[in-house]
């Protein structure tokens, strides 16, 4: 399991005061470019100098408890499945009480940059999933 810490910014509520719901997922990709960044990652290294992408195909998110500016949070992230060329990550989003406030999953496909078919997930790839 992966862990990263944040809080919640102004900029991320809604004229409610609360976590907009889009932002939910903005936050998630915030942790997951963190793991990819604590696992030698570098968003933009990967991005100029692979020739895979891995753009997520599905998403999808559900809001338990309202978050408000201020409110610190930590978000969790699991590998729930793991396939050939796709991987499927849950995460779940906690205040600082352990109050579980959001959860979702994203899955993410493996494709060429050059021809965007699906490819298998590259071994370091793999290797970097199997430490969550």
């Amino acid at each position: 399991m992966f862990r990263y810490e944040t809080k919640i910014r102004l900029y991320d509520t809604d004229a409610a005061g609360i976590l907009f719901f889009a932002n939910q997922f903005r936050l998630v990709e915030e942790a997951y470019e963190a793991f990819l960044e604590e696992n030698g990652i570098q968003i933009i290294d990967f991005l100029d100098k692979s020739n895979f992408i891995v753009p997520i195909v599905h998403a999808d998110s559900d809001f338990l408890f309202p978050l408000r500016a201020g409110d610190k949070i930590e978000i969790e992230i699991d590998l729930r499945k793991k396939g050939d060329s796709s991987f499927t990550l849950a995460h779940r989003i906690f205040k600082s009480d352990r109050t579980l406030c959001g959860k979702g999953s994203t899955v993410h496909v493996c494709v060429s940059s050059k021809t965007f078919k699906k490819i298998p997930i590259p071994e370091h790839i793999t290797k970097i999933l199997s430490s969550i």
